[in-house]
């Protein structure tokens, strides 16, 4: 039986590794290319294997990264099951149209430019005479009402006037199509998901519903065991469960384990700081009289900043100034955390639920999601905490806050996130550290979005300890403590700073690991031969 690792390798997103056997395909997540438009849409349309030739697919969790080009896989043919835990398959179906409904607004808008900027050359429509009359005559023609864009009369003048159209990767109806085939388990549970292979889902502690998968498959007689991280979580985060060191004794001894290092070569804060760093910064911000706007994802990130915020209002520890959630989608995925207590840990059952309190509501707080709230939320100017997407800046509401409270050194960007390289996140965290460092001296730094630039004079902090990933001494951590017998460690889902170094520390460890390089394939030999 062979690996494949097509996704995730020396890089962070669009996780996904084929496995193969003589009867079988399955896929191990099916992520979705992050970053610049360009480099990545015909990375996420093109797949390098026939999806009507994948048997299953097993989703370690619902991030876009890990799930994001399931809906183009079933356009492409692939009719079999989508296996995950059922926190996951319940929050998929918000992340997977949210996803839909971006790259569709984002297309039509592009498509749009294109030919707004084509028309006003146009001496159908004037030429460059009379600009002011000109724009809105074609604003006119291009939108619905002044505001929403006619999306048929673009797509008809387009195909007149011989442009290239861009198109979604997938629609929100393609998303409807893809939905009936999830399929949800609980942890734990052995599930059938190939001839002669079995899974198994242990929780991972990275979001709600992630999770590790073992693999127990049979091919000719001999027996194989293939062990898939997706994304490991910390000790001792709030909310959720550790991750899992305690395996069954059949999935114990794993002829390959494939890990994540997104954080392999750095170290976290303590995860214990986070309530005193998140208070002091609260503090700091409202005292200068300002707000504090945090880039945050949906899901996961958003409902534990709810957790410790209620937290910090319950014991009187900062001002209990509003808190807006401005994020339809985390609306809906807040109300998924509600719904699966089973896989919270202790301490939460304790501190919220045992009194009968939720602990993702509380007097302060308010969800926005129509667009007219977040425009008057926008231009607020008493002190609050807004928390937008999305995560790494590249795309949604949070836009809009930045372009109102970024250039105000009052106000604090509370950076919570892994941010990618090519994001504007990115930028924001790199410049923004410079220029502290720099004692803010001389001109402050500027940045791009929704074609201005922007003077970078908000004050940026960034809490690496808010991560949802485990760093290097927490993934080995999870190794050292299990019962886990590993032949071999494959490195992916990491920069190659990370996962390089990673991989150098396992080996120091007495693990034997490699880090796969993008379609790099590897057969499994039999244990009885040796590596």
């Amino acid at each position: 039986m062979n690996v494949t690792f097509y996704g995730a390798v020396r890089e962070v997103t669009g996780s996904m590794h084929l496995v193969a056997t003589d009867k079988d395909k399955i896929i191990l997540d099916c992520g979705m290319f992050q970053g610049r438009r360009r480099e990545t849409y015909q990375k996420n349309l093109v797949f390098p294997f026939d999806a009507r030739m994948i048997a299953n697919i097993i989703l370690s969790h619902a991030h876009i990264d890990h799930s994001g080009r399931i809906p183009i896989l079933t356009k492409n043919g692939f009719n079999g099951r989508i296996i995950c835990t059922r926190a996951t398959s319940d929050a998929c179906k918000y992340l997977l149209s949210d996803s839909a409904r971006i790259q569709e607004s984002d297309a039509a808008y592009i498509n749009y430019k294109s030919l707004r900027s084509v028309l006003m050359k146009s001496k159908e429509m004037g030429g460059d005479r009379r600009l002011k009359s000109q724009r809105d005559k074609i604003k006119k023609l291009l939108k619905k009402d002044g505001e929403r864009l006619n999306i048929e009369v673009i797509a008809d003048l387009m195909e007149k006037y011989r442009l290239e159209r861009i198109r979604p990767l997938y629609t929100s109806e393609d998303v409807e199509n893809t939905i009936p085939q999830f399929e949800g388990y609980p942890y734990g549970e052995e599930i059938i998901t190939g001839n002669e292979m079995t899974s198994v889902f242990y929780d991972a502690g990275h979001i709600l519903g992630s999770g590790m998968i073992i693999i127990n498959i049979r091919e000719e007689g001999r027996s194989y065991t293939i062990g898939y991280t997706g994304d490991i979580g910390r000790f001792g985060k709030p909310i959720l469960k550790d991750p899992s060191t305690r395996f069954r004794e059949q999935d114990s001894l794993l002829d390959l384990l494939i890990m994540e290092s997104t954080y392999g070569n750095r170290l976290h804060e303590p995860v214990g700081n986070l309530t005193i760093t998140l208070k002091e910064v609260i503090n700091e911000t409202i005292d200068r009289g300002g707000s504090l706007l945090i880039p945050s994802f949906a899901f996961g990130r958003t409902q534990e900043l709810l957790y410790l915020l209620h937290a910090l209002y319950d014991k009187r520890e900062v001002p209990r100034i509003p808190v807006y959630v401005d994020s339809p989608l985390a609306v809906e995925l807040t109300r998924v955390y509600t719904e699966h207590p089973e896989v919270y840990d202790r301490k939460t059952h304790e501190q919220f639920l045992s009194d009968g309190e939720n602990p993702f509501q509380f007097e302060q707080l308010r969800f926005i999601s129509s667009v007219e709230e977040s425009m008057r939320l926008m231009r607020e100017k008493k002190p609050h905490i807004v928390i937008s997407g999305s995560g790494m800046c590249e795309g949604g509401r949070i836009l809009h806050h930045l372009r109102y409270k970024i250039h105000n050194p009052r106000n604090t960007i509370l950076l919570v996130g892994y941010m990618a390289a090519n994001t504007l996140g990115r930028r924001i965290l790199e410049l923004g550290e410079a220029y502290e460092e720099g004692g803010r001296n001389g001109e402050a730094p500027t940045v791009k979005f929704l074609n201005k630039i922007y003077p970078l004079k908000a004050k940026v902090v960034n809490l690496g300890g808010f991560s949802a990933h485990a760093d290097r001494n927490e993934m080995i951590r999870l190794l050292k403590t299990s019962n886990l017998t590993i032949r071999q460690i494959a490195v992916v889902h990491g920069e190659e700073d990370q996962a390089l170094p990673f991989a150098e520390a396992l080996e120091k460890e007495g693990y034997r690991a490699f880090v796969p390089r993008l379609g790099e394939t590897i057969r499994i030999r039999p244990r009885s031969t040796g590596a």
